[in-house]
């Protein structure tokens, strides 16, 4: 037998340490080439782990929750030598497995598992070291068959679906539509959703949910936000995106959010200090050039921000696309590190949830973020041309802007938001260069 130490990768550029957000196996387990082993989160993304040999699981890192830097043992594996020698393994695993003894010349592993010192009770009696429990065969071979994202198990594991009763439509990993077409049809198989009530819980803050609490409150506690709320009369836009969606053909279906972002771009070239980012430790203010809108996004695991890249070179229809696919890697949790950072203005929506009007946080070190409120009909004084009024229907939409006050004016704030209702009250404006 030989023991392959997997240390784990840079999984990011630039990032130093990555936090363990699942295991997907646990001490005794034996696990295959390729077997996805554990969820690893950055400053940007998940990543899946995959073990680099076959063999069984004898130590772990940590525990969920707990940071591994880069290039530290993740878990060690024990091999036996003729599948060692077959596998694609490193040199490091090829020595050992050449020199079985030299494990024993090594200094004590900090990880989980065998070889670890025994902890004591305060009489002095050793505490027996945490075994898992084991499985009957069948059943670790179905647990082992189950590929879904961490996102998919725990929106399966809150419904009381077990996974493996799930068909994936292609391939064999469950995803969000596959769990959809069971709970649609799962009556058939029996299954019918839990209706006892939820016990009391305690929930560990880590993953993207640590990581939203970090940054929301490094955002408060650094910047002096203010916020600017408009109404802006949206009833020509809606008009016009009817319109649109009407003639798409094979194009994706407009939402109100592709025609904002167009006018946020055209209308940011003459406002460049609302386009930025604030070093705080450096004390300069970084105005981009173009358009990297961040797009927050409600996902299982959390809220995140990606980003579309030059924003400003990209029609409604491209924008509608972009959008499309970023929320969907975003929600499945397979979104890239590159779909991540490095915006230079976010926009923030809860679509029909809006409401009547929001105070967004900055994504810091942007300096600011736009969020459209809820579109509601209402009636409104409109001239009749003969110097009179008229009553009229009106969908009307408060705008909110919040801002960075050390680097943007609260009239600089205003008058960009003036600028933007003027474009979006007048929407063929949108189309002309």
């Amino acid at each position: 037998m030989a023991r392959f130490t997997f240390r784990l990768p840079d999984i990011g550029e630039g990032i130093s340490e990555a936090e363990i957000v699942a295991w997907h196996v646990k001490l005794g387990d034996r696990v295959e080439e390729d077997q996805s082993v554990a969820d690893m989160m950055t400053d940007k993304a998940t990543v899946e782990m995959e073990s680099p040999v076959s063999g069984t699981i004898v130590e772990l890192a940590g525990e969920v929750g707990d940071q591994v830097p880069i290039g530290s043992a993740l878990m060690v594996i024990e091999t036996d030598a003729v599948e060692e020698a077959a596998s694609p393994a490193t040199e490091e695993a090829v020595l050992e497995a050449e020199n079985p003894g030299v494990e024993e010349a090594q200094p004590p592993s900090p990880l989980r598992g065998e070889g670890m010192p025994q902890a004591e009770t305060s009489d002095g009696s050793p505490v027996a070291a945490p075994h898992p429990d084991p499985l009957p065969g069948g059943e670790r071979e179905q647990e082992k068959k189950v590929l879904a994202s961490p996102a998919v198990r725990a929106r399966a594991l809150d419904l009381g679906v077990d996974l493996a009763s799930v068909k994936p439509a292609e391939g064999d990993r469950v995803r969000h539509s596959d769990l959809d077409a069971f709970l649609r049809y799962g009556s058939g198989q029996g299954y019918t959703p839990a209706r006892a009530p939820r016990a009391d819980e305690a929930v560990r803050v880590i993953g993207m949910r640590r990581r939203i609490a970090e940054n929301m409150a490094a955002s408060k506690r650094a910047i002096p936000h203010f916020t600017y709320v408009e109404e802006i009369d949206v009833t020509a836009l809606e008009e016009t995106r009817a319109q649109l969606n009407a003639g798409r053909g094979n194009r994706p279906k407009l939402t109100m959010l592709p025609l904002l972002i167009v006018a946020i771009c055209k209308t940011l070239p003459d406002f460049p200090m609302l386009n930025a980012r604030y070093d705080d430790e450096a004390g300069v203010v970084n105005r981009s050039g173009a358009v990297h809108m961040g797009m927050a996004t409600q996902t299982p695991a959390g809220l995140m921000v990606p980003v579309i890249r030059n924003a400003d070179s990209r029609n409604v229809w491209q924008l509608a696309t972009e959008i499309g696919r970023l929320a969907e890697a975003a929600r499945a949790g397979s979104i890239a590190s590159t779909d991540m950072g490095g915006g230079t203005i976010t926009l923030t929506s809860l679509g029909p949830l809006g409401g009547i009007a929001t105070t967004p946080v900055i994504n810091r070190p942007e300096v600011a973020i736009i969020g459209p409120n809820r579109i509601v009909e209402r009636p409104v004084f409109r001239s009749d041309g003969r110097g009179g009024e008229t009553i009229a229907r009106a969908k009307l939409m408060n705008l909110s802007i919040s801002c960075d006050h050390r680097v943007v004016d609260g009239y600089d704030a205003a008058s960009y938001v003036q600028a933007l209702k003027r474009l979006l009250e007048t929407p063929v404006m949108l189309f002309a260069d």
